[in-house]
């Protein structure tokens, strides 16, 4: 039987370039998510740091990650998980409402430079610096990396004998492909499938409240043949998915990346994210995932906790 794990998925990640901040806070669940803090710790004030989050579950756990980390080194930080799309979060950094958020290099390029066309990670990550908006940095990056992939089932593997992406050409105007409702207009979703891979499939189903899960339910009953779901979803190795490998880059390298407020964070603040980095794989994404959206619903806060106490970062 299938596995399928119900936990919403990069909701708003991403969304549309021009979604007013109005629509994204309200798609988050009522109420103004950057109100307060909602984590231990004080509210944006004095020496206070506020991590911010997208609203999906591995964010918020690397949020609350960065926030314990910045507690162990002396700072007093709280979180704002669940804010929304990068445009909304991005203008909170901006404006001060928070002061840190987890960010994927790639993705983070492309929405400062919609020409940007580096896909290889030290390109990105060389791109990055002149690119951020005034009073904004991002710090190193981790080797962790969580990025969108192509998948199918292995039945539609080998029915059409799919490797790669550059396989769908054939056959792509006979599928379907369920993916994030952005996937329509960023230039890794339908656009650069047309333009790299000549594959224009037969119809696209977006999902508005973009759901992992509902991509994957749609997948795994057969409503769709192709789906876009992320690299570190623990649903890859769980339903046997072939993740059709990305001959021409596509899809750029995603490293996960602390974003800050320049003149917010300390020495010490920058030297605890920094080594969040240095020590954060793509394995504990998934891990971390498994334990957040699995069968434990373990909260974000415990399972970050955990992750840093096993790093030695806190007691």
């Amino acid at each position: 039987m299938s596995k399928i794990f119900w936990s919403s998925r990069r909701a708003f990640l991403g969304a549309a370039a021009g979604l007013s901040v109005a629509l994204a806070v309200t798609a988050c669940g009522g109420g103004n998510p950057l109100g307060a803090a909602n984590s231990d710790g004080a509210a944006a004030s004095g020496d206070a740091v506020v991590v911010g989050s997208a609203n999906f579950p591995e964010n918020a756990i690397l949020a609350e990650i960065y926030a314990g980390a910045l507690n162990a080194a002396g700072l007093n930080a709280s979180t704002k998980l669940n804010i929304g799309a990068r445009e909304v979060y991005m203008k909170a950094l901006e404006d001060s409402s928070i002061d840190v958020v987890p960010e994927y290099t790639g993705n983070l390029l492309g929405y400062l430079d919609a020409s940007n066309t580096v896909v290889d990670g030290p390109g990105i990550l060389a791109a990055l610096p002149a690119k951020m908006p005034t009073g904004l940095s991002a710090l190193d990056a981790a080797s962790a990396e969580d990025k969108d992939a192509i998948v199918v089932t292995p039945e539609t593997a080998a029915k059409y004998n799919l490797k790669s992406i550059a396989d769908l050409a054939p056959v792509c105007g006979e599928l379907t492909l369920a993916a994030p409702s952005e996937f329509s207009t960023r230039p890794y979703g339908l656009p650069g499938l047309k333009s790299l891979y000549n594959c224009v499939p037969k119809s696209f189903v977006p999902f508005s409240a973009s759901s992992e899960a509902l991509n994957l339910k749609a997948l795994l009953n057969g409503e769709v043949q192709i789906a876009d779901i992320f690299t570190t979803s623990p649903e890859i190795t769980a339903n046997k998915l072939v993740v059709l490998e990305d001959p021409k880059g596509l899809i750029g390298a995603q490293q996960v990346v602390p974003v800050i407020k320049t003149d917010k964070l300390s020495a010490a603040g920058t030297t605890a994210l920094n080594n969040v980095s240095k020590q954060l794989t793509t394995e504990d994404l998934i891990a971390l995932r498994t334990q957040v959206e699995g069968e434990q619903k373990m909260d974000p806060k415990a399972a970050a906790t955990a992750w840093l106490k096993d790093k030695g970062i806190t007691k």
